[in-house]
């Protein structure tokens, strides 16, 4: 399905975003947010054969065939994952790829299983924790993930970061992302999907403190306003937009460049008449991730109903379930409710 989005006085560029995600550890020793506490639930046991989920609005979601080229490449890169994880069955690391390697082909499941076994194994490596988090983001697990991101930040308080090396590297082949980055930044992604938008912009506001690359400021900032907007703190999300330094950070983005197009909205302090429909391509990653920004920008401006026509042809296009702007915009679809 094809969206279009016209953006006056704001001009539309390609770009690419990764969802590799942010974090940072605490400072001074600050306490992590208290949670609601709800009980998790527990995993779905009934799944229609081959489904790796099933969706917030009751279907079920199956693995997307990638192109031919990258899916042998993404094969052939498991295969050596799972051979290196054979000769050397207690390396943590050998084990972190195989199940990163699953995850790329969409057998989240399998993936889960896998950082599991990691978790019993090492239970102080909070590699996967994270990684297990992010799967059960996947596959909308959330109050799951919020307990394995809580345990992850628990871990990493006071150590030092880490550069995380990239599964599916981005074009000029640099990480931009750490371990306490995307601990945090996807802490704050679950709390966000479930509609706890305060719980949110505290994680993120920490996620902040810690960015080091641009692509993780402008990611960062991105959620960060998105739930303080949504939390009806309008006043904090206009004062942290200004502070930012999206003109110093621009020359150095590389995957995060749908995310500074609706920075760049936001610090502009457009309208929503400002967005609206023009050529839209909701099968790819940008396209989510563009579509859900301005679906989102509808809804908290007061139309509803544009933003639901936005969140549905978000979804309608299915080639991009496990994406972050996909997810939600289920989730709001869900809390929205049926026409």
């Amino acid at each position: 399905m094809n969206f279009q989005w016209r953006w006056l006085g704001f001009a539309m560029v390609s770009c690419v975003f990764g969802i590799a995600g942010c974090g940072g550890g605490p400072e001074g020793g600050e306490e992590i947010p208290s949670e609601r506490q709800p009980e998790a639930p527990a995993m779905v046991s009934a799944l229609p054969e081959g489904a790796e989920a099933m969706s917030l609005l009751g279907e079920p979601l199956f693995p997307v065939p990638a192109p031919e080229e990258i899916h042998s490449r993404r094969m052939a890169q498991l295969q050596q994952a799972l051979r290196d994880h054979e000769a050397d069955p207690g390396d943590a690391d050998a084990l972190i790829w195989a199940g990163r390697r699953y995850a790329y082909l969409g057998e989240y499941r399998q993936a889960i299983e896998l950082f599991s076994q990691g978790v019993a194994g090492h239970p102080n490596d909070a590699r996967f924790l994270r990684h297990r988090g992010h799967r059960y983001i996947s596959i909308r697990e959330f109050d799951r993930a919020i307990e394995d991101f809580r345990r992850a930040a628990q871990l990493i308080e006071g150590g030092e970061d880490e550069v995380e090396p990239d599964g599916q590297p981005n074009a000029q082949g640099i990480p931009t992302s750490s371990l306490h980055f995307n601990i945090w930044y996807h802490f704050g992604l679950a709390h966000f999907l479930k509609g706890d938008f305060d719980e949110a912009a505290e994680i993120y506001r920490r996620c902040m403190d810690g960015s080091v690359h641009p692509d993780s400021k402008i990611a960062t900032a991105h959620w960060w306003y998105m739930a303080l907007r949504r939390g009806g703190r309008e006043a904090e999300a206009e004062a942290m937009v200004e502070g930012l330094q999206l003109d110093a950070w621009e020359p150095d983005v590389i995957e995060s460049g749908s995310y500074l197009q609706l920075l760049r909205l936001y610090e502009q302090a457009g309208t929503p008449e400002e967005a609206t429909l023009s050529d839209f391509d909701a099968e790819t990653l940008e396209g989510a991730t563009l579509g859900y920004g301005i679906g989102n920008f509808l809804l908290y401006n007061g139309n509803p109903d544009q933003a639901r026509e936005v969140f549905e042809g978000i979804i309608a296009a299915r080639g991009q379930w496990a994406s972050f702007g996909y997810i939600a915009a289920e989730a709001d679809l869900a809390r929205m409710g049926s026409t």
